[in-house]
């Protein structure tokens, strides 16, 4: 692997908002997941969990349900007071629908998929036809006398369930009328709470409703008469949120005392047809409030306060060991928020509505391997620069040269110009900026810091010239007639010449950006890709796709590498392949053709082509024989992957020269520090 001199930086504050809620859809097997900041991502759980699609936050957007409708069309409403539809293709906000019942509490999509329900703060609950471009508003339900927190339709679309505050509320779909309402228990532990509040409803095909409350308990209604069957008394605190199996016979329900429960409809005897629901498992996998469940057919998937999507797989329901059968905790975002000056040696943090820019510290000392130098200067801080309005930052980009920084929200685009005398920074904005710029997904600077190039919402990959302080827009690549799929990820060769750019569909598209047109498309692949580079000398394209599998495709040849096809030909190490994590960077050794390093959230790993390919008997973790062999059985032993998994979580980690590393870690342990308190429990002893 060879000796590197590693800045190992801790200074980036980054906390991850909360989850609010989540949606899975059984039909494409996706899971949306809204943020407390109004941002939504989009999960493929077939594509080994990969966060696909990525919508941002804004400060008067905080989402309180999300759905999927027929047609893969996906919709949040929130307290802002609005319905939205999301464009999936162009990765934006279609349009929204004010409701005209202030804050939107609840919200849920009939069993057709055709139309939609919204529970209100003023106790009206509103019907909308969804209509192939839009919504329209139907009509209103028999107003109540609380807000509406939590909808769920009865299977066959005639009735719906509402929860609010101390009740529920049964209506008749079609005359939009209450026919029973049904009064919760405010005991809780023997003591009479002011008030309960029914956080979560699911309707049943058998007519039973089942409700979770703020007085711990999970209750069981029969909707044709309006009475309470049964009650389980499970926490202490606030259960906040249920998701039903498809099939109905499991449910899970998750807590504010971080505990997620799994409910299974169970025979009463081994020979008896009569079932009834049994608690059989608890899961601690959050530290604070689970704000919300969802319900796949092989696993159950909680999210909450402390940030974490966790997806515990249901292991009777797994038939082969693959990617569904490892329990998995998503925690950072699957794209970069770091960007390098190599030049100054200066870093780039992206937050959510401002940028840190930090000059690297630097050491004179000297050491032997594994030691920790003192550092003769520290880390500096040297510019914050805080963002306009209430729009999240999607992405940015420093340069090489570390002159310019560049961001773009939803509604406007950025550039700056960076002046350095001595220890002291000046800013100079860029001011014009034409208006296509804006929305961009991707920004990129060339190796020589004079053309920047952005990937804009709308397919569209615009290339500008720098020149002193100013910009000239030199081209604009269109996407094909009839499409508009948004470019998510950028790269572009050392020399300039050529810029590959990845969209949604996994698809990869080869520019010459002197000729200014394109070039080649890399032949499709089934999982999307989730990092690229150019190697430099070569250019060849080096490839990394959510499934672990990475692919080397010559440009110039305009075909896979023979390296590329060896690897396909003998396949990757069965533990490279079972990594739960993406790769989401990979670079070059500039005095190394043959080496290419990439990383993931817990692995730093240089693939180096000249050596052969470990196979699954081999050891993959551990390549290096013991110091004492001989060179020749070292040479025999020693296989093309060398992996290093001292830093995690590993959020950036790149070249600054030939013997420079720079890792930017984020411990959990620090996250979690800066989370509100979680609920106290008492421990036994204490």
């Amino acid at each position: 692997m060879g000796e590197f001199k590693v800045h190992r930086v801790r200074f980036f504050n980054y906390v991850p908002s909360g989850i609010r809620c989540v949606a899975y859809n059984n039909q494409s097997n996706r899971l949306a997941v809204s943020r407390t900041d109004g941002t939504v991502e989009v999960y493929n759980l077939s594509a080994n969990y990969f966060q696909e699609k990525f919508f941002p936050g804004h400060e008067s957007r905080a989402t309180e349900a999300l759905c999927w409708a027929e047609g893969q069309r996906l919709f949040s409403a929130g307290l802002n007071g609005e319905i939205m539809e999301y464009d999936l293709q162009a990765l934006n906000i279609k349009y929204a629908v004010d409701v005209f019942g202030g804050p939107i509490w609840s919200m849920a999509v009939s069993p057709s998929g055709s139309q939609l329900l919204v529970g209100c703060e003023d106790g009206s609950v509103k019907l909308f036809q969804i209509t192939p471009d839009k919504i329209q508003f139907e009509r209103n339900f028999d107003r109540q006398k609380s807000r509406i927190l939590s909808l769920s339709w009865h299977p066959s679309g005639t009735h719906i369930a509402a929860g609010s505050i101390d009740y529920i509320s049964v209506f008749d779909v079609k005359s939009g009328s209450a026919i029973h309402k049904m009064i919760v228990d405010r005991q809780h532990m023997g003591v009479s709470k002011r008030k309960c509040i029914v956080w979560g409803v699911a309707f049943l095909s058998d007519g039973t409703v089942i409700s979770v409350d703020s007085a711990g308990k999970v209750q069981f209604w029969d909707s044709a008469t309006g009475t309470l069957v049964k009650s389980h008394l499970i926490a202490n605190a606030d259960v906040q949120s249920i998701a039903v199996a498809e099939q109905e016979d499991s449910f899970v329900v998750g807590t504010a005392e971080g505990t997620v429960f799994h409910f299974q409809l169970v025979p009463v005897t081994s020979n008896s047809s009569e079932k009834q629901w049994v608690r059989t498992k608890p899961f601690q996998h959050h530290t604070h409030d689970v704000r919300t469940v969802a319900h796949s057919p092989t696993a159950l998937i909680s999210g909450g306060t402390d940030t974490h999507l966790v997806i515990r797989p249901l292991m009777e329901k797994v038939e082969v060991k693959n990617y569904d059968a490892a329990l998995r905790k998503i925690t950072f975002p699957h794209r970069r928020l770091i960007s390098c000056s190599k030049k100054r040696q200066l870093l780039l943090f992206q937050f959510a509505h401002h940028l840190e820019l930090w000059r690297l510290g630097s050491t004179v000392a000297t050491g032997k391997n594994g030691d920790t130098l003192p550092l003769s200067k520290n880390a500096d801080h040297l510019l914050h620069l805080k963002t306009k309005g209430p729009e999240n930052i999607i992405c940015s980009c420093i340069s090489p040269c570390g002159s310019w920084i560049a961001y773009s929200t939803v509604s406007r685009f950025f550039l700056y110009r960076l002046n350095y005398e001595h220890d002291n920074i000046s800013l100079k904005r860029v001011s014009k900026m034409p208006p296509f710029l804006r929305c961009a997904l991707q920004i990129l600077f060339s190796e020589d810091s004079t053309k920047l190039f952005v990937a804009s919402n709308q397919g569209a990959l615009h290339i500008v010239q720098l020149s002193g302080g100013s910009f000239k827009h030199l081209h604009a690549f269109q996407p094909q007639s009839g499409t508009v799929e948004a470019m998510c990820l950028l790269a572009v060769s050392s020399d300039g010449n050529w810029l590959a750019a990845s969209g949604t569909s996994a698809g990869v598209h080869v520019y010459n950006v002197k000729q200014l047109k394109l070039h080649c498309t890399v032949p499709a692949y089934n999982f999307p890709v989730t990092a690229m580079a150019i190697a430099p000398n070569t250019n060849n394209l080096v490839i990394a796709h959510s499934d672990q599998q990475v692919f080397e495709y010559s440009i110039p040849d305009k075909q896979y590498t023979d390296w590329s096809r060896t690897v396909q030909k003998q396949g990757f190490h069965h533990l490279w392949l079972q990594r739960d994590t993406p790769i989401t960077h990979i670079s070059f050794h500039p005095k190394r053709p043959m080496h290419i390093l990439l990383h993931d959230a817990y692995m730093f790993c240089i693939i180096d082509k000249s050596l052969p390919l470990p196979n699954d008997k081999t050891l993959l973790y551990n390549p290096f024989p013991p110091t004492n062999e001989s060179d020749v059985v070292r040479r025999r032993t020693a296989h093309a992957f060398k992996i290093s998994k001292i830093y995690k979580p590993l959020l950036f980690m790149d070249l600054l020269d030939e013997r420079t590393l720079v890792a930017v870690e984020r411990p959990l342990d620090d996250i979690i520090a800066q989370l509100p308190p979680p609920i106290k429990k008492k421990k036994f002893g204490t």
